[in-house]
């Protein structure tokens, strides 16, 4: 994730990863890091890279689900390394950036990815610096979110940012996590690439919280959401109008929503001879 200037970057080193962590990685990321380490144990791998790791979620599912293999993970954001490696030290740790990948060619059986190409400038040169770095027979898996209404959470949370900034909401949520969510996009990308893609699934799965307040604090506070309400000016009232909002929508007290994503499984593209 990009956050520009100099403030925000400082911001995301102090206190973002650790709000990320608390408030959203429980609800909205691990169950589908669970998902993807499972999908993972079905995979034969010896050397797995992983794409912005963030705090560490899916690096941990990996360690556990291929005990065998070397799990390399990489953030493009120094202070998630920090928290991650720290979060998951039996992986190799390191930063970098996914469009100029620091590894020969052929380095890993598996490239592994959770919401993170969504964030990537180009996404084509990053498949195709993912594509080098796999050796033959090599696959790359990752998800990426649905559309914005798609996910129960991000859609309330949205509502009660327009609430709160009726002129000029922040869009962040549905331009960039929520950007990417047509499979036919992605797959065409893949594809320029030099990728084949094995399979292309939808997966609904069930983010809870203990209340609508601990999603909006992860939100506001943990992504760069933050930076773009700050811009438009802070406060406690930006807050309370997007967790009444947000509860209005998903109820009061624990609450369960559901968050659609589609998960892509991917072969090298390989070269045949024409027959004679």
């Amino acid at each position: 994730m990009r956050v520009s200037g100099s403030g925000a970057d400082r911001r995301w080193a102090e206190s973002m990863p650790a709000a990320y962590e608390k408030y959203l990685v429980p609800v909205v990321f691990r169950p589908f890091a669970e998902d993807l380490a499972a999908r993972v144990a079905a995979v034969e791998a010896r050397r797995i890279l992983e794409l912005a790791a963030g705090t560490g979620v899916v690096t941990a599912e990996l360690l556990a689900a291929a005990p065998a293999a070397e799990v390399t993970a990489t953030d493009l954001n120094e202070a998630m390394v920090a928290f991650g490696s720290a979060r998951a030290p039996g992986a190799a740790w390191r930063r970098a950036d996914a469009q100029r990948l620091p590894f020969p060619d052929g380095a890993f059986d598996l490239v592994v990815c959770q919401f993170g190409v969504m964030f990537f400038p180009d996404r084509v040169a990053a498949f195709t610096e993912v594509r080098r770095v796999l050796a033959p027979g090599g696959r790359f898996l990752f998800n990426t979110w649905g559309p914005l209404d798609t996910h129960a959470f991000a859609a309330a949370l949205q509502a009660g940012l327009e609430r709160a900034f009726p002129v000029d909401p922040p869009r962040f949520l549905a331009a960039v996590p929520h950007g990417y969510g047509d499979p036919a996009v992605v797959t065409a990308d893949l594809t320029a690439a030099g990728f084949t893609v094995e399979e292309a699934r939808q997966s609904t799965l069930e983010g809870r919280a203990a209340s609508v307040a601990d999603v909006a604090v992860g939100f506001l506070t943990g992504t760069p959401v933050r930076a773009a309400v700050e811009e438009r000016g802070d406060g406690p009232g930006v807050r309370a109008a997007v967790v009444e909002e947000m509860t209005a929508r998903l109820g009061r007290g624990p609450v369960a929503a559901p968050m659609t994503a589609y998960v892509f499984r991917c072969a090298v593209e390989t070269v045949r001879t024409p027959s004679r």
